[in-house]
């Protein structure tokens, strides 16, 4: 990647630093949460969301690792909504003793009510780009979530040990910037 991309990444960090405190604004969740008529936490609705993208019952390891939250915490809005009617608990059919969590129909209707006002925001918000930018928005965005995500958990995995030495490991020989200053780069230089 040449520098001038790299900058043009950093040019772009704020920005998506604004939409996502936009997407994550109490104002929104509120705002749509009333247009939907529904009253639910945003991290509950997240959870139906996960559900009714995925067509079909989940673990809660599952809904946990798409919403990237630990376990308990969607075991909690699990509960909270099983009680309203909104999910249920039905039987693995590939571990009998293991239980998944679906969707009831109740919980499929409000998440769709939910999910529609906020698609008709985004469809207002980009109704004047051409279909083709709308596709590629899609698609590209798509695929820099994903590989940044990607790329998030294979430095936790191998912890800051790793993200030090990649720089060197990936490009022996090449002259690295820290502080400002080049600097030969020492790869197995002893």
């Amino acid at each position: 990647m040449s520098d001038d991309d790299v900058e043009g990444l950093f040019a772009l960090a704020p920005k998506l630093a604004q939409l996502g405190s936009a997407l994550n604004s109490g104002w929104l969740h509120e705002r749509a949460t009333q247009l939907a008529e529904v009253s639910l936490e945003r991290p509950a609705l997240q959870v139906l969301g996960v559900l009714q993208s995925a067509g079909e019952p989940r673990r809660i390891g599952e809904i946990a690792a798409e919403m990237r939250v630990e376990g308990p915490h969607v075991t909690r809005h699990v509960q909270r909504l099983e009680r309203k009617g909104l999910v249920e608990r039905v039987v693995d059919p590939q571990d009998r003793r293991a239980r998944l969590i679906g969707l009831t129909p109740q919980g499929a209707e409000l998440s769709t009510r939910y999910r529609a006002v906020v698609f008709s925001w985004l469809s207002q918000a980009f109704a004047s780009w051409p279909e083709q930018d709308q596709r590629d928005l899609v698609r590209l965005g798509s695929r820099m979530v994903d590989d940044f995500l990607s790329f998030l958990e294979q430095e936790r995995a191998h912890g800051p040990e790793a993200s030090a030495a990649a720089p060197a490991a990936e490009a022996p020989g090449r002259t690295a910037r820290q502080g400002g200053v080049d600097r030969p780069d020492r790869a197995g230089v002893a």
